[in-house]
Order: C-alpha cells, then sequence, then structure tokens
C-alpha cells in the first residue's frame, strides 16, 4: 500500500493542529513521525483513522482519494492502528480480543474459535510475533499484550500499520523484540508510520523521518543522514542540549528512609511488599521499572496519598508513616506527581494561583485568613521569569499552556521553597527535548543544593543518565540496586522484566 496526505489541515477553534502537512509512506517502508508534545502528530493519524475530518487536502491510497468517516472505514481500506494505551479485555484469550467484533459463525450458528484460533497462530508463526491464541492476557507481559494489538490489526487484513509510541513501556528487550516484528512485517510489503519521541529508536529502525513543529512538516530526513541532535533541532526549533551535564554527588544523610514499606493498591492487593531503601541529601536516586510495578503505589504512600498498612516511612529522621499530605509538604518534601493534569495543576485557576497552590495559606501569601494578592502577584512575576515559564500572562488559565510549560509551574512551585527531598514521578513525561533538559537541569541543581531527590521515571535512559544509584522494581519489590555508570542498558531492562536480581558490586 502506498499512502499520500496532500495538503493536509485541520483546524480547532483557536488552534491550528494540522497545517497543509504532506506525507508520503510507501509500500513496505517504516516512516517515522517525531515532534514535539502539540506538534500534532496525533491529530493527523486521527484524521487518517477516520476519528477527525480533514478541513483542507486528501487522502490517497494507491493514487486514489478516499474518505474515512470512522476507523471502521479506515480498517476496510486496510490501515489498522495501535495505541499507545492498549484496547484489551483481561479477562478474554488472545483469541476472543482479536475476533471481537469479527467474530465467525461455525456449524449450527456457533462461534468459531477454533477457525480463528488457528488464522491467530498463523499471523503469528508468519511475523515472529510469538503468541498463543489460548494465553489469557492478564496473563501476559506488556510487550506480548502490544504484540496481540498487532495481531489484532493484521488480523482485519491491516496493510498499512500506525504505532503510536509503541516503546513507551516497554524494556529494551521487549523493544529490540518489537522492532525485530516491525522489521519482519516490512520484509512482508507491509507499511508502518512509526509515532515516538525516542530519537536513538527512530535511527534505529525507521526507513525515512518526517518532522512536524507547530502542525507543519519541518524536515524529512533519513538515518544515514540524520543525528540525534540535528532531529532534536528540527523538533524544537533551535539547538539543544542532550548530554546531561551533572559532577560526582556528595551524598549526605539519608533525607527518606523506608524500612519493610507495605501498600495495598485501588483493589485492596499487595501493591508492593517489604520495600526497603535510603534516598541520601545531595544524590538522586532513580527508580527504574515498567509502569504497573508499584511506583504510583510508592510515591503516593511516601507524600502521605495513600495509606501505609506495614512498614514504616521516615522523612528525615521523623516517622511519618500515617502523616497527611500537607504534613509530609510541611517537613519539606516537595512532589511532583506523574499525572500533571489529574494531580498536579487546577487548569482553571491562573498560573499565579497555581504556583502558590501549597503555600496560599502561608505567610507571606496570606495574613491570618486574608490572602495577599500583591505578594502572589509578585511571587508569580519571579517565578515565571526564573523558570522560565512562557505565558502572555500570569493570570493566564494553566489549562491554556503548553505541557511544557504546565510542567515548568508544578517545578517552580515545589522548588521555590526551602526543601529537603524531592519526590520527582515521570517528571518529562509527555515532553519535547527541550523542555525535558530544562527539567533535569532542574533535578541536577537541587541534588547539587543538598536536596534528595527521588526519581521515578519509566524512560531509562532519563534513569541512567540522571541517577547516581539506581533502584529497580518489579512486582511491587525492589529487585536490585545497581550503579548507573557500570551497568548497561540491557543488564536494567532484564531486571526490569523480572530476569534474575542483581545488588551493586555483586
Amino acid at each position: 500500500m502506498k499512502l499520500e496526505l496532500a495538503g493536509i489541515s485541520k483546524r480547532f477553534p483557536g488552534v491550528v493542529a494540522n497545517d497543509h502537512i504532506d506525507l508520503e509512506v510507501g509500500e513496505g517502508e517504516i516512516h517515522a513521525l517525531l515532534g514535539e508534545n502539540g506538534a500534532g502528530k496525533t491529530t493527523l493519524m486521527n484524521v487518517l483513522y477516520g476519528l477527525y475530518s480533514a478541513d483542507d487536502g486528501e487522502v490517497r491510497i494507491d493514487a486514489k482519494a478516499v474518505t474515512f468517516s470512522s476507523p471502521r472505514d479506515a480498517i476496510a481500506a486496510g490501515i489498522g492502528m495501535v495505541h499507545q494505551h492498549f484496547m484489551l479485555i483481561p479477562v478474554f484469550t488472545v483469541t476472543e480480543n482479536v475476533m471481537l467484533g469479527q467474530e465467525e459463525a461455525g456449524p449450527l450458528g456457533l462461534l468459531d474459535t477454533r477457525k480463528a484460533e488457528q488464522r491467530v497462530r498463523e499471523i503469528s508463526t508468519r511475523y515472529g510475533l510469538a503468541v498463543e491464541p489460548d494465553a489469557m492476557v492478564e496473563d501476559l507481559s506488556v510487550g506480548a499484550q502490544q504484540r496481540v494489538e498487532i495481531v489484532k490489526a493484521l488480523y482485519r487484513e491491516a496493510e498499512l500499520l500506525i504505532l503510536d509510541e509503541p516503546t513507551a513501556v516497554l524494556t529494551p528487550q521487549e523493544t529490540e523484540e518489537l522492532f525485530g516484528v516491525m522489521r519482519s512485517l516490512r520484509e512482508s510489503g507491509k507499511s508502518i508510520i512509526f509515532i515516538t519521541h525516542k530519537l536513538k529508536e527512530v535511527l534505529a529502525v525507521a526507513d525515512r523521518i518526517t518532522v512536524l513543529r507547530r502542525g507543519a512538516v519541518v524536515g524529512t530526513s533519513t538515518p544515514k543522514d540524520a543525528t540525534e541532535q540535528t532531529l532534536a533541532s528540527m523538533m524544537v526549533g533551535h539547538d539543544v542540549r542532550l548530554e546531561v551535564e551533572k559532577g560526582p554527588a556528595q551524598p549526605g544523610e539519608p533525607v527518606l528512609r523506608l524500612e519493610d514499606v507495605r501498600v495495598l493498591d485501588d483493589r485492596g492487593q499487595v501493591a508492593l511488599e517489604e520495600v526497603s531503601f535510603d534516598v541520601r541529601g545531595g544524590e538522586i536516586l532513580g527508580l527504574a521499572g515498567v509502569q504497573g510495578n508499584g511506583q504510583t503505589e510508592l510515591v503516593e504512600a511516601i507524600t502521605g496519598l495513600r495509606q501505609v498498612t506495614g512498614g514504616r516511612v521516615l522523612i528525615d529522621g521523623r516517622d511519618m508513616t500515617r502523616a497527611r499530605p500537607r504534613s509530609v509538604f510541611l517537613a519539606g518534601v516537595g512532589h511532583v506527581p506523574e499525572d500533571r493534569i489529574g494531580d498536579g495543576l487546577i487548569l482553571a485557576f491562573s498560573v499565579a494561583d497555581n504556583l502558590v497552590l501549597d503555600q496560599y495559606y502561608l505567610p507571606p501569601f496570606a495574613r491570618w485568613i486574608v490572602r495577599d494578592d500583591a505578594a502572589v502577584e509578585r511571587a508569580a512575576k519571579d517565578r515565571v521569569k526564573q523558570f522560565d515559564i512562557r505565558t502572555p500572562s500570569i493570570q493566564m488559565p494553566a489549562g491554556n499552556l503548553s505541557g511544557g510549560n504546565q510542567q515548568k509551574v508544578i517545578v517552580a512551585r515545589e522548588l521555590s521553597r526551602p526543601i529537603k527531598l524531592l519526590v520527582a514521578s515521570q517528571p518529562t513525561r509527555g515532553l519535547d527535548v527541550g523542555s525535558a533538559g530544562y527539567i533535569h537541569e532542574q533535578l541536577v541543581g537541587e541534588r547539587d543544593g543538598g536536596t534528595g531527590v527521588l526519581l521515578v521515571s519509566t524512560e531509562l535512559d532519563e534513569v541512567l543518565a540522571l541517577s547516581d544509584r539506581v533502584l529497580v522494581i518489579y512486582r511491587g519489590r525492589i529487585v536490585a540496586e545497581v550503579d548507573p555508570k557500570a551497568t548497561t542498558r540491557e543488564e536494567v531492562g532484564l531486571l526490569m522484566a523480572g530476569a534474575g536480581t542483581r545488588s551493586e558490586g555483586s
């Protein structure tokens, strides 16, 4: 299948999401689509997949103009999409998930699962997907679940696959397995649009690369003609520093200590079991793991957002096991939450108000029960300048800011007071390389000022680049501690997948 997007434009009130975009994807080609957060990648793919209608331009398949009014039309035309968040039913088998919506009746009008199983097995074998048709989805690893999503698309006879951030929750080994599948699909003549923000992966697997910025195409290249630096510069429109600059750590006394901590998840199941570690002042301790292995519950337990059912949490020597969030804040803990929209900001509030959300009742922002608006305004102006928050006004609602600037508001709020411990959870999720680099500089600056930093991230490269020590979490337990200077991505990836344990120096 040859795909052409010719002059595609999509406008929303006050925003041009796609501005006359031209894109060609040849038969048997892996075409990477790069761009910072909000560049228009997702909107463009939603147009292609029939979720949006373009305001201008047309979609052509094999030189013939087509119009899709729904994903069903796109699927019928041979286009499949694997979303970043899987759309699988855990209690169904692989085959039941794959055939859902494509059920076939056998003799006597009964569901013909045997025929579907045979076809799933054939697809799996042909493309090296290693999927067992009768396996329960809830028993599969994240990487295997993603392969099930690819089988679903191929079962519907897709000739072009859209892979949206497919490696976001994979270990390095699972990523390499996915790349093997992608190459196998390419060799069979399938076309792939690969959406990602990971520059190394683009250079490793793509045939061609198109870069979007502010809704428009700013360049097309190939891996042999591009570098991480040139691609990053195209994405943001200026030179960016990709390497994290930091000197040796000068660790002091522990500012956080966990002793055999046990925590339950929202379903009442054990999320953390016998978790013990320290974070010392003047160091960055990284926590590496595939999302869903207890990281969220761990952060919530430390910050007072989730009840600890066993063990102790000590902050600067004080037992804070059952402390409320405000008490944790007053003990000198800063928190950058993983969900900036749901937990870090009130989108309808102004930038100024969001910058004092955790201090509005304290001097100098309040005198007794009366808020000092002038003090709030002065602080907001200072913090907007210091942390390079791009906003036309401090009275702008936070919801109108870009993702990177929303994150800067949270970081500015948490770092504009003396803290002993910073808990940073997924601090650069969804950010472009420029904004991510700025956040990295702030974390290193806190470390160098004597703050203890707990960095929780599913971005393994980020953890290894920033951390002075790294812990690996798997199924709610700390399974290893490693020195990031003396280990490889592959070794840590194996530990993230539960393949053995290792302690530093062993």
